[in-house]
């Protein structure tokens, strides 16, 4: 299904400057962008992948991870194929990478409408544009986002960062939260391991930030490339600027992809790097992919009460008084 791209600008000889994402890719008639999935036809730049949905499901919205956004709800979460980056360590490559790997544009057709009649059928709360980068079906996600208000529903982005203001700006009366991933704290990590660059990704947090988006942020710690203690404590110190309510999951990584030669990372530098973020002021930061580790949990940063307890995306303990501590009366920030 084809539309017309959102956000471009047309140049002479026919191309087009795509201002979607920041590679602010400049466009040949009958090519496409980095991401795969937008293309100039005629002068004209449209979008491949509107309505084909490659992936949908009914998630717990600690999976995003998203964990002060209603916790314990379901989340209806869909993507279509295609991504910006191009991740050495992608879980999801397979999806992400189809159209640059495999020239291929798959999926289901469906509707705006359709995605949110099913949001509201499977009781989930918000919907969840994720999997791939949203960012790259943002026509999409627009469309849907804009009805999903008018019912009620929570509109969440799971993304890497690497967009525009311009992006940003337009989906934010529609979008109530996001997780984004902070990989590193270096622009050659991201230029080697990710193709793209370290300082779109900041720009985007903070404008999120300011725009009043609800903001957790992701660090995949994978060992040897962004596990230092100096790395660790500048992400940490960043993400303190952003405010200090900002979560901060710290995931374990276990080899996939174009990078199965490195090991999982250590429990340890999981407990490092949640100490490191400790002391740096945030109130809360949570260690993922690790199933009944305490490091899931939420505790109260007044009192330290445990007021929601998980394993790994189940939330089975609930001391909060509709957003409140419910031993000392502290508010738990977030969407709630």
């Amino acid at each position: 299904m084809m539309k017309e791209a959102m956000l471009y600008e047309k140049l002479e000889g026919g191309r087009v400057r795509c201002n979607l994402c920041s590679h602010t890719c400049t466009v040949l008639p009958s090519k496409q962008g980095i991401c795969g999935v937008r293309e100039n036809r005629d002068g004209i730049l449209y979008t491949l992948v509107y309505g084909t949905i490659i992936a949908e499901n009914v998630d717990p919205i600690e999976k995003k991870p998203l964990f002060h956004v209603y916790p314990g709800s379901r989340s209806f979460s869909v993507a279509t194929v295609g991504c910006n980056f191009q991740c050495t360590f992608c879980q999801n490559s397979d999806i992400s990478q189809m159209p640059r790997e495999r020239g291929k544009i798959i999926g289901r057709e469906v509707t705006p409408e359709e995605l949110i009649e099913k949001t509201l059928t499977s009781g989930s709360k918000t919907i969840a544009y994720t999997y791939t980068e949203p960012t790259i079906f943002f026509e999409l996600a627009y469309d849907t986002a804009k009805i999903a208000g008018e019912k009620g529903i929570k509109n969440v982005f799971v993304t890497n960062g690497f967009m525009t203001d311009e992006a940003i700006e337009t989906i934010s009366p529609y979008l109530d939260a996001a997780n984004v991933d902070l990989k590193s704290f270096d622009d050659g990590f991201y230029k080697k391991y990710c193709g793209g660059r370290l300082q779109p990704v900041l720009d985007s947090l903070k404008k999120m930030k300011e725009l009043g988006i609800w903001v957790e942020v992701t660090t995949l710690i994978i060992p040897t490339l962004n596990d230092s203690d100096e790395e660790l404590s500048k992400i940490a110190r960043f993400i303190h600027s952003l405010g200090n309510e900002t979560p901060w999951h710290i995931s374990r990584f276990h080899p996939q992809y174009k990078m199965i030669g490195l090991r999982p990372t250590p429990l340890s530098t999981l407990k490092r790097a949640k100490q490191i973020g400790t002391d740096a002021g945030l109130k809360y930061v949570y260690t993922g992919n690790v199933p009944g580790d305490e490091g899931e949990n939420t505790y109260c940063s007044n009192c330290g009460n445990l007021i929601i307890g998980r394993y790994g995306f189940r939330v089975d303990r609930l001391n909060l008084k509709g957003s409140q501590c419910s031993k000392c009366g502290t508010e738990m920030e977030g969407i709630l």
